[in-house]
């Protein structure tokens, strides 16, 4: 239906123009990027803008090498489910999903010396992928190419089924090993010139501009609403970018690290909150990080907690739970669909563990310069809410461990399981096995750990 309207209009434009009263709605958009969660955003924003307007065109200008074949496949469903003719402007390039969508758009046009074709599946590499692949990538160029309709011939006892575009030649743009006779031999995968396109019937002109593109088709009193990327995406481009997310995660680091050398809900773990959110949100948005790989981040903080915390010691919680948080945000920067590493490369995977070393690397070197002077400093105790911890000073560590062990005091702050308590009027760091102890409880001492007196808590003597 749609594409019968389409020729009815311009059949009408063709005959009579537009009157000047006349004011014919084009929404345009720009796909000049990898076809990514970001151009899929970008798609459905334009053709949601032109329903919402009542327009009665869009037109895509594209200039792209390719990208993610499943974002590549939505974008074409929404072109192809659209009720508003969907045309493409070639500014150059369309190959690999950018054929494929150029392909699903009712009416192709391409500037001089564009191309448009080379759809063949690779992986992140540039390798191309075994069979399965293309297969898939084969049936869906076909497809496209018989959603615009064909023609049947009845000549004698034969039909024929002529196509607006040829699904083979859509094919040949994916197997080398498709042959489409007086254009492509079985050894090259098809990519088309403005000529040749036009010469087959992919294309409905050459032009310079959207302008261009209008005028060819006589449309020539119009108004054009141009749909460009939100600040969310902007933002989202901005925090996926690996030199901030390697600062995300030194602070996440940094917050988790202080949060557990001060006792209480403070700054430090607000900071890695946030810091933790806008690492992942950017990345989960970008299609880069999937739900398994934030839940195995959430695990192994959980780990980690379980084994400062309630085991004491350092063992297989504390390792298990570093190497899950490690793994989690090196995979999250990494393309994969359903643990499918498939179409991501090795460049990508090299930039994420670099990305995640240099973080570690940075937060063991700032906490090795800067760490205790940063934890006496006054600010940084305010922000942290020492004011919870008494005076804010630093616990003492006892000169004689035995001469204490044993002795009773009692909890000069909550103990959440870290805090300090006071025995014999001096003030030391503590921890429990992970009960919580509330201020001004009795406690005893029955060990130390790591710097910190261990303690339990005590019932008051009549």
């Amino acid at each position: 239906m749609k594409h019968f309207l389409l020729i009815i209009t311009s059949l009408f434009f063709s005959l009579t123009g537009f009157s000047q009263d006349t004011d014919f709605k084009v929404i345009q958009f720009e796909i000049r990027e990898d076809i990514a969660p970001s151009a899929t955003r970008l798609v459905s924003k334009g053709l949601e803008k032109s329903k919402e307007m009542n327009a009665d065109l869009v037109i895509i200008h594209m200039n792209t090498y390719g990208g993610l074949l499943s974002d590549g496949d939505s974008i074409r469903q929404a072109i192809l489910n659209s009720q508003i003719p969907v045309w493409v402007f070639i500014d150059k390039n369309a190959a690999s999903a950018g054929a494929l969508i150029a392909i699903a758009c009712d009416k192709i046009f391409m500037s001089p010396g564009a191309s448009m074709g080379s759809a063949t599946v690779v992986d992140g590499n540039g390798e191309v992928l075994p069979d399965k692949y293309q297969s898939y990538m084969r049936s869906i160029m076909r497809a496209t190419a018989e959603a615009h309709g064909s023609d049947t011939i009845i000549s004698g006892q034969d039909t024929i089924i002529r196509y607006k575009r040829d699904p083979q030649i859509a094919e040949a743009m994916v197997d080398p090993r498709t042959v489409v006779p007086g254009l492509i031999d079985s050894s090259k995968v098809l990519a088309f010139t403005p000529e040749e396109a036009m010469k087959y019937k992919y294309c409905e002109g050459q032009a310079t501009s959207i302008k261009e593109v209008l005028a060819i088709e006589n449309i020539k009193n119009y108004s054009i609403t141009v749909v460009e990327k939100t600040r969310l995406d902007k933002m989202i481009g901005f925090f996926a970018n690996p030199a901030i997310s390697g600062v995300l995660i030194t602070i996440i680091f940094f917050g988790i690290f202080f949060e557990l050398r001060t006792p209480g809900v403070g700054f430090p773990l607000m900071a890695a909150v946030i810091a933790a959110i806008l690492y992942f949100a950017p990345l989960y948005l970008e299609g880069l990080a999937a739900n398994w790989e934030i839940l195995i981040f959430i695990i192994g903080l959980g780990l980690i907690a379980l084994e400062l915390f309630a085991i004491p010691g350092f063992g297989v919680a504390g390792i298990s739970g570093i190497i899950l948080t490690v793994t989690s945000l090196v995979l999250s920067m990494v393309r994969n669909i359903n643990f499918d590493f498939t179409f991501s490369s090795s460049a990508e995977l090299n930039t994420a563990l670099a990305v995640v070393l240099a973080s570690l690397l940075a937060f063991i070197g700032i906490s090795f310069l800067f760490g205790r002077t940063m934890l006496n400093n006054p600010l940084f105790n305010r922000l942290v809410l020492a004011h919870t911890l008494g005076d804010a000073k630093v616990g003492a560590q006892p000169d004689d461990q035995a001469s204490i062990d044993g002795k009773s005091g009692t909890a000069f702050t909550d103990l959440r399981p870290m805090g300090k308590v006071k025995i014999d009027g001096v003030i030391y760091n503590a921890k429990t096995y992970g009960g919580f102890i509330p201020k001004g409880q009795p406690v005893r001492i029955i060990g130390s750990e790591y710097g910190y007196l261990l303690v339990e808590e005590t019932q008051p003597i009549a």
